[in-house]
């Protein structure tokens, strides 16, 4: 989890690759709506995100027993909570980081259609990993590795054991 720009996608791919189980970006789930509202500059509001937020809560229950990695925005407790009660065993690792540090790979990241005017609104929305919610908060300032291991031995994993998981990035 985590905003825009933090890292998501290409810390969930590793960490599935690590795994060796499925992945998946949650922007590839949002409809056109949301995806024209967002490259028009426009935030999502809750009403947006709800058919959205069911959709990545099915995939992970369809990978329930295999597990799966997610990146997923999941910028609010109760949009982590929706993806709670959907599938058992659900873990989180928030990506953080400065505004500054995710406005510098904002810029150099090309072709995606959330524009980095939403990143302060990203910001706003954003409520961390309160103590009650299983998972990990890693500085998203040091190398994809780092964060990969990390997060691996922070939450006792290996190849083996394949837990759902969902990486915050995405919108």
């Amino acid at each position: 989890m985590g905003v825009s720009g933090s890292g998501k996608s290409t810390v969930g791919a590793a960490i599935a690759q690590r795994l060796r189980v499925p992945f998946a970006d949650a922007d590839d789930f949002h409809p056109p709506e949301n995806i024209a509202k967002m490259a028009a500059g426009r935030p999502l509001d809750d009403h947006d995100r709800q058919p959205w937020l069911e959709t990545l809560g099915g995939w992970l229950a369809e990978h329930q027993a295999t597990g799966a990695v997610l990146s997923c925005s999941a910028l609010k407790r109760s949009y982590r909570d929706l993806l709670h009660s959907r599938t058992h065993g659900l873990r989180l690792l928030h990506l953080s980081g400065t505004p500054e540090v995710v406005e510098a790979r904002l810029a150099a990241r090309a072709g995606h259609f959330m524009p980095s005017s939403l990143l302060r609104s990203q910001f706003a929305t954003l409520e961390p990993l309160a103590p009650d919610e299983q998972g990990t908060t890693i500085d998203i300032d040091q190398d994809i590795d780092a964060i990969v291991e990390r997060y691996l031995a922070n939450e006792n994993l290996s190849p083996n054991l394949s837990p759902n998981l969902i990486s915050k990035e995405s919108a």
